[in-house]
């Protein structure tokens, strides 16, 4: 999700800095994913019913933002992560009694429908990272960060991961509110190629980083930042059609429902120090097993 100066036409949005309901929580440990690697490419459809996903665990279901004592969420989101030489796979499972999305065009501010949202710091520095965002039509929007929001960072939503390949499967009808529907699945397939920080300059050149910043594939045992957000709209129904329950407004910023992997103690999810971690597993890795790794 993207909050900031890219839209004047809503200047009560959280400019991508905590704004509301910033509480103080219990401090909580970071979630890890060990990605295992895929035996064969996926047909990227949105189903994950590939026999490369068979053998992939899922995450933990997703939290409250907030995380803490927090609600957990009423409908479960989950995740599973697969790799091989060319692409870091996603694949998502949603729960979702109204599906519901309207916007079409790619790079459009895509967390203004129901929507899920990856983010992706291969070297963990904090600073460059990636976003994509998908709704359920499968209109995306990716960028880049240099660094985060409130430390004077700005969105490159003109960075672009060619060859990305997204793919939605509907459990039921898009925006028809006279049936219940049981959900919606994701699928991406993100080329390393594309992973390449186009910020090198304000690195400190003795800092040592992950090779998928120099768009190749990471090592056995290379750990990443990584995070998931799903952005979930309340809904009313109107003249036959859904439209959002409530708006944001200056006393309510966050009308939506926001759920992650990985907490971040407020609705901000540009503090990459907060997000989980990613470890890439040898091929033939057993994920019940403990870990070998070569020496890095």
């Amino acid at each position: 999700m993207i909050r900031g100066l890219l839209f004047p036409l809503l200047p009560f949005v959280c400019l991508g800095i905590p704004c509301t309901r910033e509480v103080p929580l219990a401090p909580e440990n970071p979630r890890t994913y060990e990605a295992l690697r895929a035996p064969h490419e996926i047909a990227v459809d949105g189903s994950l019913d590939d026999s490369s996903w068979a053998a992939a665990p899922w995450t933990e279901d997703f939290v409250d933002i907030l995380g803490g004592d927090a609600p957990p969420p009423p409908l479960r989101t989950r995740a599973k992560l697969l790799w091989d030489d060319e692409y870091l796979y996603v694949g998502a499972e949603m729960e979702e009694p109204h599906l519901w999305a309207t916007l079409l065009e790619r790079d459009a501010i895509i967390y203004q429908d129901d929507d899920l949202e990856v983010f992706l710091d291969p070297n963990g520095d904090g600073l460059g990272y990636f976003e994509i965002e998908v709704n359920a039509l499968g209109t995306v929007l990716d960028l880049f960060m240099n660094k985060p929001y409130g430390q004077g960072g700005t969105a490159e939503i003109a960075w672009s991961a060619q060859g990305l390949r997204v793919g939605v499967l509907l459990m039921g009808t898009l925006n028809r509110p006279l049936d219940e529907d049981r959900g919606w699945s994701v699928e991406m397939a993100i080329p390393w190629a594309e992973l390449v920080d186009s910020d090198h300059d304000r690195r400190d050149a003795s800092a040592e980083t992950s090779p998928a910043t120099q768009g190749h594939p990471p090592n056995p045992g290379d750990t990443w930042r990584l995070n998931f957000s799903r952005v979930d709209w309340p809904l009313d129904v109107v003249g036959g059609t859904y439209q959002k329950a409530t708006e944001p407004s200056r006393e309510n910023r966050h009308p939506e429902a926001n759920w992650v992997w990985s907490s971040q103690g407020s609705i901000n999810m540009h503090i990459p120090e907060k997000w989980g971690f990613l470890r890439f597993m040898p091929a033939g890795q057993d994920p019940h097993g403990p870990a070998q790794f070569p020496d890095q």
